[in-house]
C-alpha cells in the first residue's frame, strides 16, 4: 500500500494549486487524475483573471501558487480592465495559448519535490476512527494518507447536454466520476446540482476578421506573478462582433429545443456568465449582444467566441453562428454544451475548507458550488496547505476577509452557501480598497512565508521588492518643500503656506514619482511598478487609513458585549429581516451576531457603530 501525506483528487486548476501547496508545505503528495496528460487543462474559455478574478491571480501568486506564473508564459493578449476607474476595481487579465498553458502547469507539477502523479479514478474513501485514512482508486488500489483535499471539478455525476441528447462526461472526451458521487451522498453531505456550459468553438480561417472590430491587447504589458520580469510570447490581437435581430429570432423560436429550457436540466447556472438563450430572454429588449473572438493559441486556428454559450442542437447552432456579422462562413469545429454536475454545500465545511463532519476531507473548486479557474486555483491552494498543516500536525489556517479576496470568497461560500455557481467580484469585499491587486505580494506573501507555502526564490524576490519601497518610501517622507519651492521645481501646488512631504505632493492630481526628481534626487531611480504602487497609496491615504481603522474597530469590538435592551427596530440603516433576527436572537456580543444567518460584514460593522454610538450618547447624558 502506498502512503501518501496528502493525497489530491483532480488535476485541474483547483486540484494543482492543492497539490504544488501541500508539497511546498513539505508534505508527500499523491496527485490523483483520470488523464495525466491532461493537467492544466483549460476545460472553457482560454483567459485567464479578469474583474474579481485577477486579483484572486494575484493572491495565489502571492502565496507562491503556479496559476500567476503559468499565464505569463501562456499569455498572448494581456488587458487590466478598468484601468480608467480606481485602482481597486482594476482588473489584470489575460488570453492564454491552451498548449503553452498546460505545458506551464505540467511543468510545475513535474518539478515539484515531494509530489507525485498518480493516474487512477477516485473511488471510495477510507474513514478510521472517524476521520480520513485513506483513497480507494476504481482499479482496488487503496492509497494511505493523513488528509484528501477532493477537487472534482464537474465531473461529479457530470451529464453533458446538447439539446435534448444527453450523456455522462466531466467534459467532452472525459468520463464522469459516479462511484466517488455515491459515496458522498451516503455520507449524509448535502449535495446539490449546478450548471454550466460552453459555446461552439469555430475555425478561426473561416472568419471574416475585416467584419469584426479588432481588439488590441496593453502596451506595455503588465505580467500577473512578481517573478515575471517581462513577457516574451508574440501578442495577437482578439476581435469583437455582436449578435443579430436574426440570431435573437433563430434562439427564441428553438428555445424548447434547449436543454435548459426544455426541461432536462435542474440544476442551475451561473448568472454573470449566462448562455446565450438566457441573455435574449433575461435581456429581451436589448437587439443584440457582444461576443469576443478569443483565439486559443499562436500555432491554433481555433477561435473562441466568448459569449454564446449555448446548449441548442447542433443545427440550430449552426444557424445562429452564420446569422452573426463576419461569422456567416464560419465553420464550427466543436459544438457548445452544457454540462450538469454535483457540488456539494460549503456549509458542510470551516473556513479551512475541511468537511465539518469528516475530519481529513478537503474540498475546493466547482464541488463547493464555484465557477471559474481563479476561484478554484484560490481555493485549491487554502485547501492543500491546510491539508498539508493537518496531517503535519500544526494548526489550519482561516483567511479573514479582511485581509485577501481568497477570505471574502471562502467566508461567503462557508457562511452563506450557494444558489447559483459562484464568481468573485470586486463588489463583493467590503474593503477593496485595501485589498487591491497590486499590492497582494505586500499583503499575503509575509504570511505565506510564516505559513510554510514560499518558496525560497519568491521570499527573495519579496524582501528585494520591500527594500525597495520602504527605500522609495523614505525618500519621499524626507523631502519637505513649501508651496513656492515645490512650484519652483515644476510641482503644481496651493499658495497655502503649509510645507509637505514628498507622499502629500504625490497625492495632488496629475503628480507623478518623476515630477518629485528635484526635490529628491534619490527618486530618480524609482521602477515604474514602484512609483506607481507609491502614487496609489499616497492619493488614496486618507481613505486606506480609515479603512484600516474599519478594521481594527470590528476586531477589537467582536467581543464587546451588545446592550440587552438595544432597541434593534429602531435601526434604520439595518435590513428588516436583520432587524427582527437581532431582537428575536438578542446576541451577547458581535461575535454572536456576525453568526446570525444573513448578517453581511457591511451590516455588522453598521451594528458596531450604532452600539457605540448609543454608549457614548449614553455617557454624555450620565
Amino acid at each position: 500500500m502506498e502512503k501518501f501525506d496528502v493525497i489530491v483528487v483532480g488535476g485541474g486548476h483547483a486540484g494543482v494549486e492543492a497539490a504544488l501547496a501541500a508539497a511546498r508545505y513539505g508534505a508527500a503528495v499523491g496527485l490523483v487524475t483520470l488523464k495525466p496528460e491532461a493537467i492544466g487543462v483549460m476545460s472553457c474559455n482560454p483567459a485567464i483573471g479578469g474583474l474579481g478574478k485577477g486579483h484572486l491571480v494575484r493572491e495565489i501568486d502571492a502565496l507562491d501558487g503556479a496559476m500567476g506564473r503559468a499565464i505569463d508564459q501562456a499569455g498572448i493578449h494581456f488587458k487590466v480592465l478598468n484601468r480608467s476607474k480606481g485602482p481597486a476595481v482594476r482588473g489584470p487579465r489575460a488570453q492564454a495559448d491552451r498548449k503553452l498553458y498546460r505545458t506551464a502547469i505540467q511543468r510545475f507539477v513535474h518539478e515539484q519535490p515531494g509530489l507525485t502523479v498518480i493516474a487512477g479514478e477516485a473511488a471510495d474513501l477510507v474513514v478510521a476512527d472517524g476521520a480520513i485514512s485513506g483513497l480507494v482508486l476504481a482499479d482496488g488500489r487503496v492509497l494511505a494518507c493523513s488528509a484528501i483535499v477532493l477537487t472534482t471539478g464537474t465531473f461529479l455525476g457530470g451529464v453533458i447536454h446538447v439539446g435534448g441528447e444527453t450523456r455522462e462526461g466531466g467534459r467532452v472526451g472525459e468520463a464522469a466520476a459516479n462511484a466517488l458521487s455515491i459515496r458522498l451522498r451516503s455520507m449524509g453531505l448535502r449535495v446539490g446540482r449546478l450548471k454550466t456550459g460552453t459555446p461552439p468553438r469555430l475555425d478561426g480561417r473561416t472568419i471574416d476578421w475585416s467584419a469584426c472590430e479588432a481588439q488590441l491587447g496593453d502596451d506595455p504589458l503588465e505580467p500577473f506573478s512578481t517573478l515575471t520580469e517581462r513577457i516574451t510570447n508574440r501578442q495577437i490581437a482578439c476581435g469583437i462582433t455582436r449578435t443579430s435581430v436574426e440570431t435573437h429570432r433563430i434562439i427564441q423560436e428553438n428555445l424548447s429545443r434547449s436543454a435548459m429550457y426544455g426541461g432536462n436540466i435542474t440544476g442551475r447556472g451561473p448568472r454573470y456568465c449566462p448562455s446565450i438563450e438566457d441573455k435574449i430572454t433575461r435581456f429581451a429588449d436589448r437587439e443584440s449582444h457582444q461576443i469576443f473572438l478569443e483565439p486559443e493559441g499562436l500555432d491554433d486556428d481555433t477561435v473562441y467566441p466568448n459569449g454564446i454559450s449555448t446548449s441548442l442542437p447542433a443545427d440550430v447552432q449552426d444557424r445562429i453562428v452564420a446569422s452573426i456579422a463576419g461569422l456567416e462562413r464560419a465553420r464550427i469545429t466543436q459544438y457548445g454544451y452544457a454540462i450538469e454536475y454535483d457540488f456539494v454545500d460549503p456549509r458542510e465545511l470551516s473556513r479551512s475548507l475541511e468537511c465539518r463532519s469528516l475530519p481529513g476531507l478537503f474540498l475546493a473548486g466547482q464541488i463547493n458550488g464555484t465557477t471559474g479557474y481563479e476561484e478554484a486555483g484560490a481555493q485549491g491552494l487554502v485547501a492543500g496547505l491546510n491539508a498539508a498543516r493537518l496531517a503535519g500536525g500544526a494548526p489550519v489556517i482561516e483567511w479573514p476577509r479582511t485581509d485577501s479576496y481568497i477570505g471574502v470568497m471562502i467566508d461567503d461560500l462557508t457562511r452563506w452557501g450557494v444558489s447559483e455557481p459562484y464568481r468573485m467580484f470586486t463588489s463583493r469585499a467590503e474593503f477593496r480598497l485595501l485589498l487591491r491587486a497590486d499590492n497582494a505580494d505586500q499583503r499575503l506573501t509575509p504570511q505565506g512565508i510564516r505559513f510554510g507555502c514560499v518558496s525560497t526564490e519568491r521570499k527573495q524576490a519579496f524582501k528585494k521588492k520591500a527594500l525597495a519601497l520602504a527605500y522609495y518610501r523614505s525618500a519621499l517622507s524626507a523631502i519637505s518643500a513649501s508651496p513656492d519651492e515645490a512650484i519652483r521645481h515644476g510641482v503644481a501646488c496651493n499658495r497655502d503656506g503649509v510645507r509637505r512631504d514628498g507622499m502629500a505632493l504625490l497625492a495632488l492630481r496629475g503628480v507623478e514619482c518623476t515630477d518629485l526628481t528635484g526635490l529628491s534626487a534619490t527618486l530618480v531611480d524609482c521602477p515604474p511598478a514602484i512609483a506607481e504602487l507609491l502614487k496609489t497609496e499616497a492619493h488614496y491615504a486618507v481613505y486606506l487609513d480609515r479603512q484600516r481603522a474599519d478594521i481594527a474597530r470590528i476586531e477589537q469590538d467582536r467581543q464587546s458585549l451588545l446592550p440587552e435592551d438595544f432597541d434593534y427596530h429602531a435601526q434604520g440603516g439595518l435590513s428588516g429581516e436583520l432587524r427582527t433576527k437581532l431582537a428575536s436572537i438578542r446576541p451577547r456580543n458581535l461575535s454572536e451576531a456576525a453568526e446570525i444567518e444573513g448578517m453581511t460584514p457591511s451590516a455588522l460593522l453598521l451594528l458596531s457603530m450604532l452600539v457605540r454610538r448609543q454608549s457614548d450618547n449614553g455617557r454624555l447624558a450620565g
